[in-house]
C-alpha cells in the first residue's frame, strides 16, 4: 500500500517534508496547498506528480489523501487542525501544536476518542545522536538522570513568507516557536512533568534594523531558562539567536549519579566554514572511572541533505509512516505532548517579561 500524503502549507519546512517524504518507501505526496504562488511553484517541482491547491478546503474537499500534513505558520495551526480532525484521517501537526495554552486545551478535547492518530514533530527526539543518548539513559549508563542543560548557539531566524515569523503575535514568541523542541526533549528525558519555569531573555541583536507596517520584530533571541520538575529534576536551557559561528548548534547533556552523557550535534551544511556536513558525536563521560568515551554518530548523507534538522525528519516520518500502516498504536508524539511544551515556552515567555518564576502547577492537561 501506498500512503498518500496532503499537505497544507508548502513553505520552507513544508519543501524540507517533501525532499523527506521523496526518500521515504511507500508514500506519496498526492496534494499541496498554499496561498503563495511562489510556494506553490517550488512546491510543484519536488512533487510533480501532486496537485496544488490555493485553498486548503478545496484541497480537503477534494479527498485524495490518506495523511494529511500540516506545515502552515503558527497561529494557523489550531484553525488547520479542527477542520482536518473533521476528516477522520491521521494527521502530522508540523510544531508548536498552536501558539497559546488556551487553543491547546480545545485541540485536547477535539482529539479525545479520535481513532486515526495526531503526532505532534516534535525532530529534535529523532536526530540519530539524541537518539543515540535517550537509549544510554533509558539502559542507565548515567544512572538516575537528574538534570539536563541544553545549549543551542545557531543562526537567526530565516525568512519566511510574509515574514510571520518575526512577530511574537504569529509564532508565539520564541520559546514557544524554537523551543517547544527542547521542553518536549526535557520532559521525555526526566520522565516528568514541570512545575516551575523562570527565564532571563532579551531582544538585543537580531532584526533591529527591520520594519514590517513600521514595526519592529520583537522576538527574543537569547534566554536562559531554568525548569523544575516534579520529581525534583531540573533542565537548562542556554539558546543564543546570532552565534551561527559556533561548530556544535546544539549541546545537550544529562547526567545522573554515574556519568554524564552528551549529544553534540553540528548547524547544517551551509553554515560551516567550508559548506560541507558535518558529523555529530556522543560522548559518556563515567565518574567512576574518569575516561570520557567518544564516538561519531553517522547519519546517511543523502538524509542529511534532505533538510536542516540532521536527518530528524526524515526519521521521524519513517515511524509514523509505520504507525498509520499498521493501523494500531499510539503516536510517539501526542496532542498532550504537544500541549506540554507550549505551556512551558509561554509561561518562559511570561517569565521573560516579567522577572518572576511562573508556577505551572494545576496547568496541565
Amino acid at each position: 500500500m501506498t500512503l498518500r500524503y496532503a499537505l497544507i502549507g508548502a513553505g520552507m519546512m513544508g519543501h524540507e517534508h517533501m525532499r523527506n517524504l521523496a526518500l521515504l518507501e511507500g508514500v506519496e505526496v498526492t496534494a499541496f496547498s498554499d496561498p503563495n504562488p511562489a510556494m506553490r511553484a517550488t512546491a510543484g517541482a519536488l512533487a510533480p506528480g501532486a496537485r496544488a491547491f490555493t485553498d486548503y478546503k478545496q484541497m480537503l474537499s477534494a479527498d485524495i489523501a490518506d495523511v494529511y500534513l500540516i506545515v502552515s505558520p503558527n497561529d494557523m495551526h489550531s484553525a488547520h487542525l479542527r477542520d482536518v480532525m473533521a476528516t477522520g484521517k491521521p494527521i502530522l501537526v508540523e510544531k508548536p501544536l498552536a501558539t497559546t495554552t488556551a487553543d491547546c486545551r480545545e485541540l485536547l478535547t477535539l482529539a479525545q476518542g479520535r481513532t486515526a492518530p495526531v503526532w505532534v514533530t516534535m525532530e529534535y527526539r529523532y536526530m540519530p545522536p539524541l537518539q543515540r543518548l535517550l537509549a544510554s539513559v533509558a539502559d542507565g549508563v548515567a544512572g538516575t538522570p537528574r538534570m539536563i542543560s541544553i545549549r543551542e548557539h545557531r543562526f537567526p531566524f530565516l525568512p519566511k513568507v510574509d515574514d510571520w515569523n518575526r512577530f511574537n503575535r504569529r509564532t508565539g514568541g520564541t520559546l514557544v516557536e524554537k523551543c517547544c523542541h527542547f521542553w518536549d526533549l526535557m520532559r521525555l528525558t526526566l520522565q516528568s512533568n514541570p512545575v516551575r519555569v523562570y527565564a532571563s531573555a532579551g531582544v538585543d541583536v537580531n532584526h533591529l534594523d527591520e520594519v514590517y507596517d513600521g514595526q519592529t520584530p520583537d522576538i527574543i533571541d537569547n534566554a536562559f531558562v531554568v525548569v523544575d520538575f516534579e520529581n525534583g529534576t531540573r533542565g537548562m536551557l542556554d539558546l543564543c539567536m546570532f552565534a551561527e559561528g559556533s561548530y556544535w548548534q546544539e549541546r545537550i547533556a544529562v547526567t545522573g549519579e554515574k556519568a554524564r552523557l552528551e549529544a553534540l550535534i553540528p548547524g547544517p551544511a551551509r553554515f560551516s566554514p567550508d559548506g560541507s556536513e558535518r558529523a555529530a558525536e556522543f560522548v559518556i563521560s563515567p565518574r567512576a572511572t574518569k575516561q570520557e568515551l567518544r564516538e561519531v554518530v553517522p547519519v546517511p548523507e543523502h538524509i542529511l541533505a534532505a533538510g536542516d534538522h540532521h536527518g530528524s525528519t526524515y526519521f521521524q516520518h519513517e515511524r509514523f509512516r509505520d504507525l498509520v500502516l499498521a493501523g494500531v498504536g499510539k503516536p510517539e508524539v501526542t496532542v498532550e505532548d504537544g500541549y506540554w511544551s507550549v505551556l512551558v515556552g509561554e509561561a518562559a515567555e511570561q517569565s521573560a517579561r516579567t522577572g518572576m518564576a511562573v508556577d505551572l502547577r494545576g496547568k496541565g492537561p
